[in-house]
């Protein structure tokens, strides 16, 4: 990661509460840079329009941080920035307003990823919406669309870990800071995540989740996704205002239908009779992305890291024990069956009665 001395003063500002896009942009145009509006006076801040409030926030951090520590933290922990103003600026959130001005990610967004669709949703998913989560998340991976959710419990998840389960690639937007994973049981789920896609947050490293972190990071899960599935959601469901906003960035939002009878469907319902989309077969969202489903591979791809190449390659097409695959990689036990593991969920294999059987064929394995 290499950090030019004025974009310093970026991250500095994401950790001042109350300095987000439109502030952001007001310090640029009156100093130029935020480097100087860093180093301004307390007169100069307020012709700048900034408020009483907001320069004492800026008085208190500039106080307790030191940048050039600041810097040398992200490289140690492994977290890389995105600064609105570069061309390496993820394609579709820069089209959005108020895009964050710093957005810091783990993983890799590629071009490929403006090829995305958002599955959002309720927490307390029932059976019908883990069903419709999990299919969505299969559809997308073999299509090769990436998917965009909140790593939250419920159809977020399911989305996320579907989508890598079956070889697609996947990013999560954090409502905490990128080194803070919540909820904590899906610190798991968002390594997998950062080996298939991303895991990216506005606010800065350190941030804690907190209630009213979560509404305004939505509208970065819309403003990745070219448009919006809401499997299932609430009268009061946080996957409403991933749609609002949405509909506010001119993304299509798609809602699932549901029993009337299912408080976990008020939302979607409601949503359709507001003129939202309704998804009732999968090939419409081929339809909405100008996709050609029969140019689609129909052949599963998953990246593999050297160690799970090897296990795949001590593998027979009629699979083996356990035990003697694992004699014959050489590996140790622990990294063995990690990656065992992981291969599992990715689909690739599976483990039943002491024996490691192969679910793609070698054919379908050597083009992976």
């Amino acid at each position: 990661m290499r950090i030019t001395e004025e974009k310093k003063f970026w991250i500095a500002f994401s950790y001042v509460r109350g300095f987000g896009a439109v502030r952001i942009m007001k310090l640029l145009e009156y100093f130029g840079s935020l480097q100087d509006a860093w180093k301004s006076n307390i007169g100069d801040l307020a012709q700048a329009g900034i408020s009483k409030k907001n320069i004492e926030n800026l008085s208190d951090i500039r106080k307790k941080l030191n940048v050039d520590q600041l810097i040398e933290s992200l490289i140690k922990n492994g977290i890389d920035v995105y600064f609105s103003d570069e061309p390496d600026y993820p394609q579709r959130l820069a089209e959005i307003e108020q895009k964050p001005p710093v957005l810091y990610y783990r993983g890799s967004i590629i071009s490929g990823d403006s090829l995305s669709i958002g599955i959002v949703g309720t927490r307390k998913v029932t059976h019908y919406g883990k069903h419709v989560s999990t299919e969505l998340g299969r559809f997308c991976a073999d299509n090769r669309i990436t998917t965009i959710s909140g790593l939250a419990r419920g159809v977020d998840a399911i989305g996320h870990s579907e989508t890598i389960k079956f070889g697609g690639r996947t990013i999560a937007v954090l409502g905490s800071g990128i080194d803070v994973i919540y909820p904590p049981e899906h610190r798991h789920l968002a390594e997998m995540i950062i080996e298939n896609g991303a895991i990216v947050s506005d606010y800065p490293p350190g941030t804690k989740p907190d209630r009213i972190n979560f509404p305004p990071r939505n509208r970065i899960i819309s403003g990745l996704s070219q448009a919006v599935v809401v499997v299932e959601a609430g009268e009061r469901s946080g996957a409403l205002i991933t749609a609002e906003y949405a509909a506010n960035q001119g993304r299509d939002v798609f809602a699932v239908p549901g029993p009337i009878t299912s408080p976990q469907s008020l939302g979607t319902n409601q949503l359709i009779n507001s003129g939202a989309n309704i998804l009732t077969e999968y090939k419409d969202l081929l339809d909405y992305l100008k996709i050609n489903s029969d140019k689609m591979s129909q052949t599963k791809r998953v990246r593999l890291d050297p160690s799970e190449l090897l296990v795949i390659q001590n593998l027979g097409a009629g699979g083996m024990p356990t035990d003697d695959l694992y004699n014959a990689c050489g590996l140790p036990m622990e990294k063995f069956m990690a990656i065992l593991t992981l291969l599992e969920i990715k689909g690739i294999v599976d483990q039943e009665n002491g024996r490691v059987n192969l679910l793609i064929s070698p054919e379908i394995q050597g083009n992976v």
